[in-house]
């Protein structure tokens, strides 16, 4: 039985760290990829972003557990939730950029 409850502690406490991915806005290789891989690159770029809006909702196990666990965590993790999704918006703008220059 302790067993069992010291396990799904550290599970609550590991899914309450959990957070979306940040991507970087500009990588090494953007300027040579082609349209199609551009066209990939965008869509990866949005689904980061749709990731971390829903990793907004209140319901999400990373919130519960901040919520419950450590609830300053639950500000670092909207402030993180932000940051990925600005930083997957401004990745797609750079590659539409890219897709324009090469007349995709």
């Amino acid at each position: 039985m302790y067993k069992n409850f010291v396990l799904l502690t550290i599970t609550l406490f590991v899914i309450s760290c959990a957070n979306p991915t940040v991507v970087n806005v500009i990588q090494p290789n953007d300027n040579e990829l082609n349209c199609k891989e551009l066209n990939s690159q965008i869509a990866e770029a949005n689904q980061y972003f749709d990731e971390a809006q829903e990793a907004k909702k209140a319901g999400k196990p990373h919130n519960v557990g901040a919520i419950l666990f450590f609830l300053p965590g639950l500000f670092f993790s909207a402030d993180n939730i932000e940051i990925a999704s600005k930083a997957a918006k401004e990745r797609a703008a750079h590659l539409n950029k890219i897709k324009e220059k090469k007349n995709c």
